[in-house]
């Protein structure tokens, strides 16, 4: 570690600006912004021994210390996500859950949307209302709405198989989609239900129930009564789930309400998404507390991280808090910019909206308690594992890195190795990593750990390997600790490939299935430890960790291999195009009997690429009755 009198700043502005911590090859470990940037960061420096604890090992860590001023404290908050985005430091609070919740999601974008359950990273053009805490109550919220509104609930390739087949679904058969797929309604009827659906889903009810009466009250008029009966089921359908929906304030609220509370390591999220006065959607999630920055602080940076990569709608016109922030004007008017209007934050006083964050607050405090209560149990087993393993290996100390990896392969084909890592004896499913075996054909375990351990570790020799130059952020630890899986001889070929590497320093361990002994390379004996022992039980655990992400990948690659068709190996197609061209006419036979013209509405087949389908496809395969086994004469 650095000594940090020795990258101490000197001649810094009294301005405001923003900051980063790094470390000797320039990596980024913190960032921060200050109304006075000498101020700030003279604070670090003064006296380490009364700094947090994180914050210490910080300074620590670090070698050195830039910045760059701006103009206002709006700019300095702008310029703090653009690189906390950027950078990801590791000793900034990440104010995300540890989990993507589903969201209810109108794809206003397609022709004709569709309603469906989505996870991960929201698109352009699409609208989401959520977050839910469960997929059932998402689910359960789309079949009652399917039942009063007929939108569509397929994926779109099960719309565009049916457009082929000109013959509706299931759901549209029992009038539960409007069957767009068969021209059932146009686009100007279809837009209707879906103006319906946004307006259920927005609270804007009143003006539904007049619709369907009034549909109803006409059917009627006019002696269709099936019809009739179908409005007036939907009115039905639609008066149970209205009532279903609590409501929260009286008037139309728009607004997240979000609670946080702490202790001296922790930082615990609560939000209430409130639309049109009820309760669209809740979250929550617990953050490690790392810096020492007070609970203002802490607040504002939960806003900038919650709101900064939204916009528009999106955004709610109200952001209620549990907290004072002093910063509340440069974070509000940065906010407004974002939503393109204007955004009140502040801590609701009295009545309904004070008493709701009041149960937010408690929801807070009882998911804190309920994450520490497992961390700790977690952690005192985690603790005595690494304690264990670490004796009965002879190692200096607990191995807080430990790396597994794993060979699988489906009769000698598809050969893929696996590498997962383990941190403090939790797996770190964003360092795991997969290695298509290419150098040799069949089956040959040893030969294969020893291409993925030189593929691996060869950037802690060469850091100017190309091969291994994405790897960077990922391969530049050292584990503590690498198991291999498979006996000695298996484990002799990891530690051949370390010795060739110049990385004899290493520890390397095998773990054989026959009685789950330990062995280490070039040792006659192996190390047997007790059934009962939490170092066995963690090793086993990363063992089959790596057997299970190796299985999956090889599996995946298999299967792609196996799914190889006439259209692979045609000039100008790859996937992309091949993909589209199935999804288009549904099979390769079906694409034999287009002609050009029919080929080039495929978006991306260009004349050149279409010619080369007409070519290769040219020739008319033999056929076979399936019963008898008899050719069919053309």
């Amino acid at each position: 570690m650095a000594d940090p009198s020795l990258y101490r700043p000197k001649n810094v502005p009294e301005l405001p600006g923003v900051y980063r911590f790094k470390m000797a090859d320039e990596t980024v470990i913190y960032v921060g912004k200050a109304k006075n940037l000498k101020n700030r960061l003279n604070s670090y420096f003064t006296d380490i021994s009364n700094l947090h604890p994180r914050t210490a090992m910080m300074v620590k860590t670090a070698a050195m210390v830039d910045w760059v001023t701006v103009h206002n404290e709006v700019e300095a908050l702008q310029l703090e996500f653009t690189w906390i985005k950027a950078f990801n430091p590791r000793f900034n609070v990440r104010f995300r859950d540890n989990k993507t919740y589903p969201y209810l999601t109108l794809t206003l974008k397609d022709e004709f949307p569709q309603i469906a359950v989505t996870r991960g990273a929201k698109k352009k053009g699409n609208k989401y209302y959520g977050p839910f805490t469960h997929v059932w109550a998402i689910r359960q919220t789309m079949e009652q709405i399917t039942r009063v509104f007929p939108i569509r609930s397929c994926k779109d390739t099960v719309y565009r198989r049916h457009q082929l087949m000109k013959r509706p679904c299931l759901l549209g058969d029992i009038e539960r989609c409007a069957a767009p797929c068969v021209g059932r309604v146009n686009k100007e009827e279809y837009g209707s239900i879906v103006t319906n659906v946004v307006n259920f889903l927005n609270g804007n009810t009143k003006s539904i129930f007049k619709d369907l009466e009034s549909e109803m009250s006409r059917a009627s008029a006019n002696q269709e009564f099936e019809k009739a009966a179908r409005f007036r089921d939907r009115l039905g359908a639609l008066t149970k789930v209205v009532e279903l929906n609590a409501i929260v304030f009286d008037d139309e609220t728009d607004a997240d309400l979000i609670a946080l509370t702490s202790d001296d390591l922790h930082l615990s999220t609560q939000i209430f998404h409130v639309r049109q006065g009820q309760i669209k959607g809740e979250r929550s999630f617990v953050s490690d507390r790392i810096d020492h920055k007070t609970m203002p602080e802490h607040f504002e940076d939960l806003l900038v991280q919650l709101y900064g990569e939204l916009e528009g709608d999106a955004i709610p016109k109200e952001i209620l808090i549990n907290q004072e922030i002093s910063e509340i004007d440069s974070v509000t008017k940065w906010i407004s910019e974002n939503a393109k209007k204007t955004v009140e934050i502040r801590k609701p006083q009295r009545g309904d909206k004070r008493k709701l964050m009041e149960t937010s607050e408690k929801n807070s405090e009882q998911n804190l308690t309920m994450h520490k209560l497992k961390r700790s149990a977690d952690l005192l087993s985690r603790t005595k594992a690494l304690e264990e393993l670490a004796t009965s290996l002879d190692l200096e100390q607990p191995p807080l890195r430990i790396e597994c990896i794993d060979v699988s392969n489906i009769s000698g084909t598809s050969t893929t190795a696996s590498l997962v890592v383990f941190e403090d004896g939790i797996a770190q499913k964003k360092h795991y990593r997969s290695f298509n075996i290419k150098s040799f054909e069949g089956q040959d375990d040893p030969r294969a750990i020893h291409e993925t351990v030189t593929r691996r570790f060869r950037y802690l020799v060469d850091e100017n390997d190309e091969e291994n130059k994405t790897e960077k952020k990922s391969f530049a630890y050292r584990p503590s600790l690498l198991l291999v899986d498979g006996g000695q001889i298996q484990v002799n070929a990891a530690r051949e490939a370390l010795d060739e590497l110049g990385l004899s320093d290493i520890e390397t361990i095998g773990i054989a299935k026959r009685l789950e002994e330990l062995w280490k390379p070039g040792v006659k004996d192996p190390i047997l430890l007790p059934r009962n022992s939490e170092a066995l039980f963690l090793v086993q655990r990363i063992r089959d960790e790596a057997h299970r992400f190796a299985i999956t990948k090889t599996r995946m690659r298999h299967a792609k291999a196996s799914l190889a068709s006439e259209l692979d190996g045609i000039k100008g197609l790859g996937e992309k195009k091949i993909k589209t061209l199935l999804d288009t006419f549904g099979s390769v036979s079906t694409i034999r009997e287009q002609n050009l013209e029919s080929l080039l509405t495929v978006p991306g087949i260009t004349s050149e690429i279409a010619t080369n389908i007409m070519q290769t496809l040219k020739d008319v395969p033999t056929k076979f009755d399936p019963l008898t086994g008899e050719i069919i004469e053309s």
